[in-house]
């Protein structure tokens, strides 16, 4: 039943990207997946559902990138340089779902909300994962809210320029946002404390 399911969702990515997700009836989905109607409503309420589906998996594949990484470094500002580089390459390795993800935006109330919720989920993981760097003095203590903003706009501005703009290539989609955060964690580290644990070991 799995595969019958992502099946319509694969063909769906096809479909959006080729078509626009707008142009795209749910008719099409059906015939190019090759099952029958109630297959696709057994899964799906209807396109929109189907969007958001797709987008959360996405998500959920991002964020378990991150927490794998994490697991293997243990170093706080290598942490939060390099695990833009992991979220960067998963876009990159999924252009077809990076496009629907930076083409969507304000085609409907419903699409947006979808895209709202999907920005809103990585925004509570990057703001927990500063957080946790305030809490135990890694990171000082500025506001949180502009700072995860701002790393959801360099994110979302950088695919642009590579799906839309096609101005940069994969790798200069991942190093304009990787060098961001680079610049953006030498502001926030705390070196002092680092540095004087560094001493008493």
């Amino acid at each position: 039943m799995e595969e019958k399911k992502k099946r319509i969702l694969d063909c769906a990515i096809d479909l959006f990207v080729l078509k626009g997700y707008m142009n795209t009836p749910v008719r099409d989905i059906i015939d190019v997946s090759g099952y029958g109607t109630s297959t696709f409503y057994r899964y799906f309420k209807d396109k929109e559902d189907l969007l958001t589906v797709l987008l959360s998996n996405f998500l959920d594949q991002i964020i378990d990138k991150v927490k794998e990484y994490f697991k293997q470094e243990q170093d706080v500002y290598k942490r939060f340089v390099e695990s833009k580089r992991v979220i960067m390459e998963v876009f990159a390795a999924n252009p077809k779902l990076s496009e629907i993800y930076i083409r969507v935006g304000g085609l409907s109330e419903s699409v947006d909300k979808c895209l709202k919720e999907f920005d809103d989920r990585y925004l509570c993981f990057v703001k927990q994962n500063i957080e946790y760097g305030v809490k135990y003095g890694y990171f000082k203590n500025l506001p949180i809210y502009p700072i995860s903003h701002s790393i959801l706009a360099i994110i979302k501005y950088a695919i642009f320029k590579w799906i839309v703009l096609k101005e940069i290539s994969q790798e200069e989609m991942i190093e304009m946002v990787v060098s961001f955060h680079q610049s953006l964690g030498e502001g926030l580290y705390q070196r002092i404390l680092k540095e004087e644990t560094q001493a008493l070991m």
